[in-house]
């Protein structure tokens, strides 16, 4: 087959790849091997498509693909699966290092060659993502997508339907672990949003890799996919490659006996917020799993964008302006969110009301621009002694501190601090109510309890000091 005249019969971007078969029968080394008119036009410097320019070489028949751009994992396994494996192949992505989305098609080619396996590639590029490609999927991924869809428009509880999804996900890619982890590369840090484990595997919770230090892992895992749109490692051969690129990586997934991963990062207005992955996955159904987390990653991102928008703004309307910390609207919001389940229940509460004393002498006596000051001051002793704690001011002269997974003996010596430092009633003080729950209770409750103690320790100062008694 003359391959140039073969090649030159398509109008679209197309050129014909070829696999070397090694003495074991695997894949060895991808060349491109012929083009026609319109995809080499892609390699001329004036053109306006992705050039991938050989050192201003242009293109060279029969060259690895590697001459062009950097080698890329999702590359050489749709060419392998169509050239060697002899399937169709369509995907629709946008790789990170190309400002276009990729219409892309390939064919196998039967063609009578003991050392190579062939098959075309067909590219259409275009500068907006198209919803009818998108929607150009199998039966069975057109499903899987669209059941994630249905539950994230119809949430009411986003964290709730972020773990079912997750689960989905694991099971549809019949993985052992899957999980997202949120970043924010401005600020150095990522949380886990959601993560879902198979029964029986030995695999550990993200949370116990979570430090601050994480977010350079993050860092990496980009650098590791190297504008790609993700990174599909299948066997050993690709660990080879992941070794080569991120040796710490490398490391830390044969530390935890990750033999296959799938990783998305979550792209949303040009920024990634998050990555998605899946372990030890079923590597028989790549094509599938790959297509289907293309896809439905794209509506992740816009749903957890949408989120975080929903939250900043909530943070926007939810600061105290006089002191600085949080205000009572804020605090409202907060012990919402617990009640109903928009954000998960956490390990142990801790609740202290700290009411300041003497705040209505000093305002009759000194006017309110002394009152405000003596505010000021009390929110900032606050904030330096219970440091890594929420600090709502709840109204006039009152302040409520959440402590979320803090240990109650470090509570406790923080508030015996403030309790000693408010003995002299020449300095700040606080009448101080103190609860703390580790068995799961209603934070309402735990409110009360703290609220209740608080007025029972003011009635105890004014009875010490009643000349400062509020009139």
């Amino acid at each position: 087959m003359d391959l140039q005249e073969y090649v030159n019969q398509f109008d679209s971007m197309t050129c014909i790849m070829s696999v070397e078969k090694n003495p074991d029968g695997t894949a060895g080394k991808i060349r491109i091997e012929v083009g026609n008119k319109a995809y080499l036009s892609t390699f001329e410097k004036q053109s306006d498509s992705p050039a991938m320019m050989n050192d201003g070489k242009g293109f060279i028949p029969g060259q690895e693909y590697t001459e062009y751009i950097p080698r890329d994992l999702n590359f050489e396994h749709f060419v392998c699966s169509s050239a060697v494996d002899k399937k169709p192949m369509h995907a629709y992505i946008h790789p990170d290092r190309f400002p276009f989305w990729f219409n892309i098609f390939s064919l196998p080619l039967n063609i009578d060659d003991p050392n190579k396996w062939y098959c075309t590639y067909t590219q259409e590029l275009s500068a907006e993502a198209s919803t009818e490609q998108m929607a150009n999927l199998s039966a069975k991924t057109t499903s899987d997508v669209l059941q994630t869809c249905i539950k994230l428009r119809s949430s009411k509880n986003f964290l709730k339907t972020m773990d079912e999804i997750i689960h989905d996900i694991r099971v549809t890619c019949e993985a052992s672990y899957c999980c997202i982890m949120l970043t924010d590369f401005k600020e150095s840090t990522c949380s886990l949003l959601s993560e879902d484990i198979a029964e029986g595997v030995p695999q550990r919770s993200l949370k116990n890799f979570l430090d601050n230090s994480f977010i350079n892992y993050a860092k990496s895992w980009l650098e590791t996919i190297d504008g790609s749109n993700c990174l599909v490692i299948q066997d050993e051969n690709d660990m080879g490659e992941v070794k080569l690129r991120n040796p710490n990586w490398y490391r830390s997934l044969k530390s935890a006996e990750v033999e296959s991963i799938v990783l998305f990062p979550l792209q949303y207005n040009g920024e990634t917020i998050g990555f998605i992955w899946a372990t030890n996955f079923d590597t028989k159904d790549t094509d599938r799993i790959k297509e289907t987390l293309e896809l439905t990653t794209f509506f992740i991102a816009s749903e957890i964008a949408n989120y975080q928008l929903l939250q900043r703004l909530e943070m926007l309307s939810s600061t105290d302006l006089l002191t600085g910390v949080l205000n009572r609207n804020a605090m409202n919001n907060r012990v919402l969110r617990m009640v109903t389940g928009r954000e998960r229940a956490p390990e142990s509460i801790g609740i202290v009301f700290a009411d300041l004393n003497g705040l209505k002498p000093v305002n009759d006596k000194e006017g309110h621009n002394a009152g405000d000051c003596l505010l000021k001051e009390a929110a900032m002793i606050l904030k330096l002694t219970f440091v890594g704690c929420e600090i709502y001011r709840a109204g006039g002269d009152e302040f409520v501190i959440i402590a979320l997974d803090k240990p109650e003996k470090e509570l406790e010596s923080l508030v015996d601090k403030i309790r000693k430092d408010s003995a002299d009633p020449q300095n700040v003080s606080f009448a101080i109510g103190f609860f703390y729950d580790d068995k799961g209770g209603d934070i309402r409750v735990a409110m009360r309890e703290a609220d209740a103690l608080m007025y029972e320790d003011k009635k105890q100062y004014y009875d010490r000091f009643p000349e400062l008694r509020k009139r």
